[in-house]
């Protein structure tokens, strides 16, 4: 695919994020801790404004088109990202992962979510490439998903996963944490601790993620490289998101709706995408179907005012039902949580 925007710079930013998160990794195993309400808002603000000034640059280096459809791809993988963090925070729950290993167990969780979308947007954008009735499936597929994500129990944990009591099965474990080690010895038994089921079900859930986000994005641009970089961009910051809103997460109760308004949304324009290009003899005899299409700007458009929506719905009612038990709305951490030790359970 041709791009309008310089090889230069396309490569440069690549080697700079890729950079910036194999340093955050390296912080992360040197110096695991609880962060700060501070350092945790910091850095997040830090990647926010990282990524408008990198959509920015594409505005000036590129196009309006394409400064667009980065914006809108960004917004978009960032409202699943944060659904992926939701699901992590159930995930570490589950596993009572320490507090002082949390942040090692959520990096590594989005190193995966980022290996797995990398896999998925190469083979995506081949089968866009040659296939672009694909988009039939990817819409129909975003539908789906959107309604999994407002039925009933969406979200629920149903204990153990099937690939977690396969593992058990064949692995030895040890009941309790050696730090954030993967193996320990138990009474001279060399066994896993949990934090390998943690990493494996991490994993599980970023594949799943994966199957979503990209179809999505596709949904906004064919851009391989804007893809990858909304991507990079949406999983920065992530773990750093998880300390700063704390148990704000579970009071967000129409944040769901949003998402799946979003999904619902650009699978309906993939489909009319589809329609538009329509190459199948048995749809309107192999021709193009005249059906409107959904731009970019108006994408970016719906999916703000999603979010914006479902966010500010989600805060008023958290507000509610804390007046109504005499409690004051926190977003973030407590105050207790957040002068908790390392050693936290």
């Amino acid at each position: 695919m041709n791009s309008v925007l310089p090889l230069w710079f396309e490569i440069g930013s690549m080697v700079v994020l890729v950079g910036i998160l194999v340093v955050d990794l390296l912080l992360i195993i040197r110096r695991p801790h609880v962060p700060s309400m501070r350092e945790a808002s910091l850095w997040v603000g830090f990647y926010v404004l990282l990524a408008l000034l990198f959509g920015g640059a594409i505005f000036l280096l590129g196009d309006v088109q394409h400064g667009t459809e980065f914006l809108a791809g960004w917004l978009t993988e960032y409202s699943l990202s944060i659904d992926n963090l939701f699901v992590f925070v159930l995930i570490l729950a589950a596993f009572k992962v320490p507090m002082a290993y949390q942040q090692r167990a959520l990096m590594i969780g989005i190193v995966l979510a980022l290996v797995f979308r990398g896999i998925f947007i190469l083979v995506g954008a081949a089968i866009i490439e040659r296939f672009i009735a694909v988009f039939f499936i990817f819409g129909a597929w975003l539908i789906w998903t959107a309604w999994q994500q407002i039925k009933p129990g969406g979200h629920d944990d149903q204990g153990d996963s099937w690939i977690i009591r396969q593992v058990k099965k064949v692995l030895p474990f040890s009941d309790e944490y050696d730090g954030g080690k993967l193996r320990t010895t138990v009474d001279g038994k060399r066994m896993f601790t949990p934090f390998l089921l943690v990493l494996i079900s991490l994993g599980a859930t970023d594949l799943l993620f994966a199957l979503d986000s990209i179809p999505a994005i596709f949904g906004i641009t064919q851009s391989p490289f804007i893809v990858f970089t909304a991507n990079v961009f949406a999983l920065m910051g992530l773990r750093q998101l998880y300390f700063l809103l704390g148990g704000l997460l579970e009071r967000l109760p129409y944040l769901k709706y949003g998402i799946a308004a979003i999904l619902a949304f650009i699978g309906v324009k993939l489909i009319l995408h589809a329609l538009h290009e329509n190459e199948l003899p048995f749809i309107n005899g192999g021709e193009h179907v005249p059906v409107p299409e959904i731009s970019t700007m108006m994408s970016l458009a719906f999916i703000v005012l999603a979010m914006g929506v479902a966010t500010i719905a989600s805060v008023m009612k958290a507000n509610k039902d804390a007046k109504a038990h005499g409690e004051r709305l926190h977003l973030g951490a407590s105050e207790a949580e957040s002068h908790e030790g390392p050693h936290t359970k």
